[in-house]
């Protein structure tokens, strides 16, 4: 079987799975997340490790629960901060010779991966159910459309380097035809979907520029982490892509940036 057909026959059912969940929404879509962000967590240890800056084995997770659980929550800031002395309490009195280094390390994927994450969720949670649904999925085809034309568009025109000590294959070209990748993501969405919209055209535009903007740039960090690593994927968790982080690198940065915009307008 070729690599291609592969990554189609992955690609598809799961893709398939995340839009009913996030139609389902609710613990449905909630605890998929936090699945997904607990297998990134976990290659994003384990890449920190090949690069040098360990992390702690078990903090990651509870920070990162913390995150995922915080709408959820009572005591929300008393739990952080118990964590947080445990966390410091540990490294402490731990006689690694790791132990400052996993200081920072261990704050980092404890809430790169789950602060993304989180905001997918909290967009999908936004006003009614048609609401957040067409808002995640309209997202995730921006997201998803920036990459692929990116991909296509610089394979075809690029020849300047974006960052060429992190990922030479990018190119400004590639990042141009990002842009017009999100914007097809989002009306393909906007006029397939048969719902009235949560926002106009317009008004989605700025959030089609933010996640080709950020999406870019989390793909551009997991480079960085993994060229640190000498590592080719995250993972082979997923057959023919690689790892979750792997395939949702760019929507770590882009949600974020894409919550915020909708909590400032809406």
């Amino acid at each position: 079987m070729s690599n291609s057909l592969k990554r189609i026959l992955v690609a598809l059912p799961a893709a398939i799975l995340f839009v009913w969940m996030a139609w389902l929404g609710g613990w449905y879509f909630k605890t998929m997340i936090i699945g997904i962000t607990l297998l990134i967590q976990f290659e994003l240890i384990r890449l920190l490790d090949g690069a040098l800056t360990p992390s702690d084995s078990i903090f990651p997770y509870s920070f990162g629960l913390w995150v995922l659980l915080s709408t959820e929550l009572s005591y929300v800031f008393e739990i952080g901060l118990l964590l947080f002395l445990l966390f410091v309490s540990r490294q402490t009195f731990s006689t690694s010779s790791a132990s400052i280094p996993k200081l920072s390390s261990t704050f980092f994927a404890g809430l790169y991966a789950p602060l993304g994450m989180l905001s997918l969720i909290l967009i999908d949670e936004f006003g009614t159910k048609v609401d957040g649904f067409l808002l995640t999925i309209m997202l995730v085809f921006m997201v998803w459309g920036a990459d692929s034309l990116a991909y296509f568009g610089g394979k075809a025109f690029g020849k300047r380097p974006l960052a060429p000590a992190i990922s030479p294959n990018k190119t400004w070209e590639g990042l141009a035809f990002g842009y017009l990748g999100s914007v097809i993501g989002m009306l393909l969405v906007y006029f397939v979907m048969p719902f009235d919209k949560p926002l106009t055209l317009l008004e989605l535009l700025p959030m089609a520029i933010l996640a080709a903007t950020f999406g870019p740039i989390g793909d551009l960090l997991e480079s960085k982490i993994k060229r640190k690593a000498n590592a080719k994927d995250s993972s082979a968790l997923i057959p023919g892509h690689g790892g979750f982080f792997d395939r949702f690198d760019a929507l770590l940065l882009a949600a974020p940036a894409a919550y915020v915009y909708i909590r400032l307008i809406i």
